[in-house]
């Protein structure tokens, strides 16, 4: 299967299914779904969404860029569960700011800030019957860190989250490209808006700790997560 899924406005929605776990285990295909914003779906990528039978999405940004970007049109089950609590913009960062240092940073404010939105994310993903998107703006910060918590709770060994991660880049031309139509066609300020380095990734999880010690933290309970979303021939 493909991990990409086609979409003309949306540009990096992947499925998360196929990666193995550390104990044997596959993450089932076609039930959990990373995208940037879904305020862009209308017409036949609509059509194409609702052919994913996806009945749930959690949405990561602040409120406000809903307001702005739009939201995903009626119809599945929607949450906006903002884990981010201290807004910066990207796009108007100078060349000299380093992103494996300056997001690693900002993706530590996250884990801390966003403990009651982050359980709250991961609760609704561990009891959804039906397939569960989640997303951002860019699908790539605030969605990389979600993703990388549930793949990790899965048993997801570290070199595959990191992995999964930095294939947002294969997505960082068309997110730029729509930053300048959105900019009367000017360039982001920061040259590596957009991009995913592995590196990142790698930092954060470092810093974050065993990813156990974390779930303790936020009060979440992974068995239920693997439960639903290992492959049912090899699950526990």
């Amino acid at each position: 299967m493909s991990r990409h899924i086609t979409f003309e406005r949306l540009h990096n929605f992947r499925d998360l299914g196929g990666y193995p776990t550390a104990d044997g285990h596959t993450v089932r295909w076609g039930r959990l779904y990373r995208s940037d914003s879904l305020g862009k779906l209308r017409g036949a990528d609509w059509d194409r969404f609702l052919e994913l039978g996806i009945g749930n999405v959690i949405d990561l940004r602040y409120p406000w860029e809903g307001d702005r970007g739009g939201r995903v049109p009626d119809g599945p089950e929607y949450h906006n569960l903002s884990i981010e609590h201290r807004p910066y913009d990207q796009a108007a960062l100078g060349p000299e700011v380093d992103p494996v240092d300056y997001l690693a940073e900002r993706f530590a404010e996250v884990a801390e800030d966003g403990v009651a939105e982050i359980r709250q994310t991961l609760e609704v993903i561990a009891a959804a019957d039906e397939p569960v998107v989640f997303h951002c703006a860019s699908g790539k910060d605030r969605t990389g860190i979600v993703a990388a918590l549930v793949l990790s709770l899965l048993g997801v060994e570290e070199e595959t989250v990191v992995e999964d991660f930095a294939l947002t880049g294969l997505a960082t031309d068309r997110l730029v490209a729509d930053w300048r139509a959105a900019h009367d066609g000017r360039s982001p300020g920061w040259p590596a808006y957009g991009t995913a380095p592995a590196g990142l990734m790698r930092r954060f999880l470092r810093d974050l700790g065993p990813v156990e010690d974390y779930a303790k933290r936020l009060g979440f309970d992974p068995e239920p997560l693997r439960a639903r979303y290992l492959d049912s021939a090899t699950s526990v």
